[in-house]
């Protein structure tokens, strides 16, 4: 991550971390001791704090079996290597492979979580790195969403392959794929149908696109990517176990990280799922789109230093 992409990524979580350290500090006054007595009430608000109860209970045990008293220093810095011990295992870069063949990448999520926005810049990314792009406007349940696309497409100067509202999705990814393919595109970016509520009709969907795609190549899509909003929380873990089943994900973009206090969830989804965290946006322009880091993510989850890290009134 660079310099300027980490220094926004802290920036752009300053609510979620003044809803840790706030909460931290309230237990912890500071220049009290903590012993283990204090440990309860630290790990009840850190469930609160959207990190959940597995994740909680696994970072004060660490605390509890070392014993002792600590200062809330030590213990920030102790909560960190905890932290970033459960989010390295998903620090996986999306790999692009060097190939003829067109990699298509594959887009889910429920509606309202920015999908189409994070086609956008995925798109921006992968083109400003050198690999032409086209994109599938594979919605066709909502009335906008082609347009949207289509919109983005102009933007970014990249073909867009699309059909009218209510076009079977499948054959829209599959005459998308010919294309690219016939184009020699490095990357085929496929947005999909989402819904409020994650239901039967969407999966179905999903499966079919995948099975159509393999048609044409048995190992597409090359990457099935989940987005999901930040703010929803503990639902994302739900979210996250109804598309696996259904689509097997292979990587995970989170996104609106700076417009929410919830942004804790991102280590309960690591330690849940085990599913690589390919990207976080962590703001509304196209150049706002980072690759996760572990590090990057547990500094500006629980800096160390109070100078940088006073939490939000």
């Amino acid at each position: 991550m660079k310099k300027r992409e980490r220094g926004r990524f802290f920036t752009n979580l300053a609510k979620t971390r003044g809803k840790l350290l706030s909460g931290l500090q309230s237990v912890v006054p500071h220049g009290k001791k903590i012993d283990m007595n204090v440990l309860e009430e630290i790990e009840d608000h850190l469930i609160l704090s959207d990190l959940g109860v597995e994740v909680s209970s696994k970072i004060v045990e660490s605390v509890r079996l070392r014993g002792g008293v600590y200062s809330i220093e030590e213990l920030r810095a102790r909560f960190q290597q905890q932290i970033v011990g459960m989010l390295e295992p998903v620090e996986s870069p999306l790999q692009i492979l060097d190939s003829r063949k067109t990699q298509v990448i594959l887009v889910v999520g429920v509606n309202g979580v920015g999908k189409t926005t994070t086609v956008a810049k995925l798109t921006n990314r992968l083109s400003n790195a050198g690999y032409s792009v086209m994109l599938a406007g594979c919605d066709t349940f909502r009335a906008a969403a082609i347009e949207q696309l289509q919109s983005w497409g102009e933007k970014l100067k990249v073909p867009v392959i699309a059909q009218q509202r209510g076009t079977d999705a499948a054959a829209v990814a599959h005459d998308a794929f010919e294309s690219a393919l016939a184009r020699h595109i490095d990357v085929l970016i496929i947005d999909s149908a989402g819904r409020q509520h994650v239901n039967v009709d969407l999966m179905e969907q999903l499966k079919k696109i995948d099975r159509v795609l393999a048609r044409i190549d048995p190992t597409a899509p090359h990457e099935t990517m989940l987005v999901v909003d930040a703010g929803n929380g503990q639902n994302i873990l739900s979210q996250t176990e109804v598309f696996n089943n259904a689509v097997n994900l292979t990587g995970i973009c989170i996104t609106k990280l700076d417009g929410t206090a919830r942004g804790g969830v991102t280590v309960a989804l690591a330690r849940k799922f085990g599913i690589p965290i390919r990207f976080v946006s962590t703001g509304e322009r196209l150049e706002d789109f980072a690759q996760f880091e572990a590090e990057a993510f547990a500094e500006a989850l629980l800096p160390m230093s109070d100078e940088i890290s006073t939490p939000l009134k």
